[in-house]
């Protein structure tokens, strides 16, 4: 299960060079349901997700460089690229802050993913965070990922 809020962000916060990040490329092999293929810096994902906006089902699979790669030349839509960095929020939250690249950029969307529910609901976000689209399919990656110029 998979629960997380998500902030559309107009610019990127300070010092963004000191935090750890991963490299992501992912692509759709279909939007309904979602089934995704990913690879972050060198491991490789097939990802189903159920529908919901908040809260969702999700399970990842490991794949093989070569499954990947075959996999991406059958994807529907464009190929996702974004640098994620992993921002410290407290204890328990991190901020995944992505930075999307070509036909994306220059969106930034930040997701913070939680235990609970009621965790998700009570969560104040930092004032870097602007506005809240977590219940916004536009800004769910498989809906991006039909993006056209």
């Amino acid at each position: 299960m998979e629960i997380e809020r998500k902030f559309l962000l107009q610019s990127l916060p300070d010092n963004l060079d000191f935090y750890p990040y991963h490299q992501i490329e992912q692509g759709y092999l279909c939007t309904d349901p979602v089934v995704r293929i990913r690879r972050q810096d060198e491991e490789y994902y097939l990802t189903y997700k159920s529908k919901g906006l908040m809260v969702r089902g999700e399970y990842n699979l490991p794949l093989t460089r070569e499954a990947y790669f075959h996999l991406r030349s059958k994807i529907d839509g464009i190929l996702i690229s974004k640098k994620r960095y992993l921002i410290p929020l407290s204890s328990q939250h991190t901020a995944e802050l992505d930075v999307f690249e070509d036909k994306l950029a220059p969106l930034i969307l930040a997701e913070v993913e939680f235990a609970t529910e009621e965790e998700a609901n009570h969560f104040l976000p930092p004032e870097w965070f602007g506005e809240d689209v977590t219940y916004s399919e536009k800004y769910h990656n498989s809906t991006l990922s039909r993006f056209t110029e």
